[in-house]
């Protein structure tokens, strides 16, 4: 069985056709449909059910798709052992962030790696709903709230508590909240997800439901709403620490609560044979966060 094989499958697996896989590899529809026929006739089962518009797992190709993750994981790992350079980084890294995260901490990294690693490529999907890693086939998936149960690997990168802030002007106009209690007086953008917010008082959580006239799906929505003064708002220290430092959002505190401790996490499909594209991008990931703290003057523990 050639790994070239098992590539295109797991590609046409994450693109759900053949044509959005032979552009993500970067050849014809007709070679990939040949490989794909091929590696089915070798394995002696059909992969794939085929339409005219796309394509899906059969049960059996949903039964191989985890070996055939590992077996693709097992040849870069030790490509990467015996490499001549295997500090360097190749191939295609595909993980998923949230968005807001995504584009204001991970496409600022990309320019200085791909430097260091001319023969690395990314496919990043930016989003904020929570992607099947091993089902899309990714090396990895960033994730900034609170983890569910799961069997996939996590590496925790950063602290990320949540944070509340506003405008300079809204709290010019309405005051600072100092205790928990003022948050009944104050106009709240709330996100859909987090309709009621946690706050740790006395050692425990507390979910205090809040009020206001702008509820949002998007955490770049409640960022931007909480800039035009629109009321307070609760997001995570790395969706608005670019905004903390220049000032167009103030972080409020409370003296009688204080924000549940959350992370910045990587989440991997195993703990073995991580590729070294994925290990080049987070020592990059940890090191930009720890730059960025070290610049203001902030302590993890003290986010």
């Amino acid at each position: 069985m050639q790994t070239s094989d098992v590539r295109i499958f797991l590609a046409v697996a994450a693109a759900g056709s053949l044509s959005a896989a032979a552009r993500q590899l970067d050849v014809v529809p007709m070679q990939v449909s040949r490989r794909i026929a091929a590696l089915e006739e070798e394995l002696g089962v059909r992969l794939f059910h085929r339409t005219t518009r796309a394509v899906s797992l059969t049960a059996e190709g949903e039964a191989f798709q985890p070996h055939a993750a590992a077996m693709v994981e097992a040849e870069e790992s030790a490509r990467a052992e015996l490499s001549p350079s295997p500090a360097l980084a190749s191939g295609v890294l595909r993980m998923t962030a949230p968005s807001v995260f995504g584009q204001s901490i991970v496409l600022p990294l990309l320019p200085a790696l791909l430097a260091r690693h001319p023969e690395l490529r990314i496919d990043l999907d930016v989003s904020d709903r929570v992607v099947d890693i091993v089902g899309h086939g990714l090396d990895l998936a960033l994730r900034v709230a609170t983890l569910g149960d799961s069997e996939l690997v996590a590496r925790r990168i950063a602290s990320n508590p949540r944070v509340i802030v506003a405008s300079p002007s809204y709290l010019a106009r309405h005051g600072k909240p100092s205790v928990l209690a003022d948050l009944d007086d104050h106009e709240c953008v709330v996100l859909q997800a987090v309709g009621r917010w946690p706050l740790v008082v006395g050692g425990k959580v507390q979910r205090r439901r809040v009020s206001g006239r702008v509820t949002t799906s998007s955490v770049d929505a409640a960022r931007t709403a909480a800039m035009q003064g629109l009321g307070l708002t609760m997001l995570t220290y790395w969706d608005v620490h670019r905004q903390l430092a220049e000032g167009s959002l103030v972080r409020v505190g409370l003296r009688d609560a204080e924000m549940e401790d959350l992370a910045v996490w990587a989440v991997m499909p195993t703990r073995r044979h991580v590729p070294v594209r994925v290990t080049a991008f987070l020592d990059a990931l940890a090191n930009e966060l720890n730059k960025l703290l070290r610049a203001r003057g902030v302590a993890k523990e003290q986010l």
